[in-house]
């Protein structure tokens, strides 16, 4: 057994124990918090290592910052609330003719060149403050030994170093664009000025024209002078009337559609509600009546203008070729098939595609058709490999395509995918007040390319032209007037063609009524769905309609139609 040490002589041995017991515990833990200290310090030294690469890294973004704000090709600047430059990098110095150092706590006021532009900067900037966004303003800033010009300032509030009201602001030269500006309003202005004067010479002339006739009536000896003149003078009044009329109808926007009857009016409204859809659309109509322009104006108003149009004329092609021409073939596919050949369904890719006469497509192809159009999908001839497209598909004909149902020559499902969107073109004995306006553009066309000089229509010679039945549509008048410009001695057009007076059944001639009544209905409801049914007014059906609100609804009560 081991001793027990020996108590002390003096004090109380058990306190004596108890600090002999304590001593190595004080030691551990000093250990211990030497231990924690020699870790905090090291944990110290790597967060000072951090904050040191951490601060070499602000200093570098700072420096590139600089760079950047110094070399940037945009002047900017930095002002307090009132305008005084604090800032401004070397483009800013480059705007206003003078040094960054120079640049500095001076009013930028004094670099504007009017008072209204010094109105405007500082309700700019004290609206940048108060709504705490990005804005932008215009003015004319004046360099000093310098060339005025026209800046653009966008600016932004931002937080100082020593204030939270700052503004950053760019300043971008738009003199160029300005100046521009000026010229389209003086030419404008000019223009205005033109109309007028001209307006107040017709105006003169038709006063004048009205004394002589009352003159001319007067006197019987010149009657016949005074009416002959009259007469060339509303002709050639009708003649720029008709060409002001060409003119509004080709800004709408209608390219080669000529005409403002409510039937060409009626197919326009249809054209806008489609061209932006992808929608299949069916052409409906005689021959002649211009169904391939009114597919490219679809195609040109859509979202595929960029890409090609495809025309594929179905009756002028073989029977058999058909097929290779629209899907393609592989070398080797048939007798005679010495190379490769895309279709036009893969030219068309990404556009659209014209089937002319669809009524005249073969049977066995119809199937194949209806494939691509219900999944973009075929296959060339002589290949296994199915390929894909994404195609628009523009259909028409002049046919019944019912009436061929019926006959068995048209599939009915075909037919009815389609007629998604059908539109019915009029013929031209439908909308025969778009007959000047087409013999208008006829004759400027074929003045162009004969080098002849045809300019006067007379009223005899139009009210011939609008009294024939036009079988072969806008096709026969466009033939007629380019024999008549060939064939015409001097300025006035001479239409030497002998028209056939028409007769039509009455049941035909009540059809033909009834489909236009069908159609100048239609029109009008769904001009009066665009107005909101408001009849009258700027915004208004009749303005739209080109009608006298009496008129307008005097149709309504014509037709039965109702505000629901």
């Amino acid at each position: 057994m081991k001793k027990q040490p020996q108590a002390a002589k003096s004090g109380n041995p058990r306190t004596k124990f108890t600090a002999i017991e304590a001593l190595p515990r004080n030691e551990a833990e000093s250990q211990r918090l030497i231990h924690e200290l020699a870790v905090h310090q090291v944990e110290l030294e790597r967060r000072n290592e951090e904050l040191r690469r951490a601060l070499q890294e602000l200093e570098l973004s700072r420096d590139n910052y600089a760079q950047l704000y110094d070399f940037a090709p945009v002047s900017y600047f930095v002002f307090d609330p009132v305008g005084i430059i604090q800032e401004a990098n070397l483009a800013g110095s480059l705007l206003l003719g003078t040094e960054r150092q120079r640049l500095a706590h001076k009013a930028f006021a004094q670099f504007i060149a009017d008072a209204e532009g010094r109105e405007i900067f500082h309700r700019h900037l004290s609206s940048v403050l108060q709504q705490q966004t990005m804005l932008r303003c215009e003015i004319k800033i004046a360099p000093p030994n310098g060339i005025a010009i026209y800046g653009q300032l966008q600016s932004a509030a931002v937080a100082g170093k020593t204030q939270t009201n700052l503004i950053l602001t760019s300043i971008v030269d738009v003199t160029v664009r300005r100046q521009l500006e000026e010229k389209l309003q003086l030419a404008h202005d000019r223009l205005e000025e033109t109309v007028q004067e001209r307006t107040t010479e017709l105006t003169r002339m038709n006063l004048r024209l009205s004394q002589e006739i009352v003159e001319r009536k007067e006197a019987e000896t010149g009657l016949q002078g005074a009416l002959t003149e009259i007469n060339q003078l509303t002709d050639r009044l009708q003649l720029e009337n008709i060409q002001l009329q060409q003119v509004m109808a080709r800004e709408e926007g209608y390219g080669e559609i000529i005409g403002r009857s409510d039937a060409i009016t009626y197919v326009f409204f249809r054209i806008d509600q489609v061209a932006p859809q992808d929608t299949t659309v069916l052409l409906l109509g005689e021959t002649g009546t211009g169904k391939g322009m009114v597919a490219r104006e679809i195609h040109r108003r859509s979202s595929r203008q960029g890409r090609p149009m495809i025309t594929v004329n179905c009756t002028a092609l073989p029977a058999n070729l058909i097929e290779s021409e629209l899907f393609g073939r592989e070398k080797g596919a048939f007798t005679g098939a010495h190379a490769r050949q895309m279709g036009r369904f893969e030219l068309a890719d990404g556009g659209t595609i014209f089937l002319d006469e669809i009524g005249e497509m073969p049977l066995e192809l119809q199937v194949k058709l209806l494939r691509v159009i219900q999944d973009g999908e075929f296959e060339r001839l002589g290949s296994p490999r199915t390929l894909k497209v994404n195609v628009r598909i523009i259909a028409a004909s002049n046919r019944n395509l019912e009436e061929e149902i019926h006959a068995g020559r048209f599939r009915e499902d075909l037919f009815y995918r389609l007629s998604v969107f059908p539109i019915t073109i009029p013929p031209l004995r439908r909308r025969r007040e778009d007959i000047p306006l087409l013999v208008d553009y006829f004759v400027t066309k074929f003045n162009k390319k004969t080098g002849k000089k045809v300019g006067h229509v007379s009223q005899e010679t139009l009210k011939t032209l609008q009294g024939y039945h036009w079988p072969g549509n806008v096709r026969e008048l466009e033939s007629v007037i380019e024999r008549a410009v060939i064939t015409s001695q001097g300025s006035e057009l001479q239409v030497l063609d002998r028209f056939a007076a028409f007769h039509t059944s009455d049941e035909k001639a009540e059809q033909e009524v009834k489909a236009l009544a069908d159609l100048e209905r239609d029109h009008i409801l769904q001009v009066l769905h665009k107005t909101n049914w408001r009849v009258e007014g700027k915004t208004g059906a009749a303005l739209l309609l080109g009608l006298n609100p009496s008129t307008l609804r005097a149709r309504m009560r014509k037709y039965g139609i109702r505000r629901p």
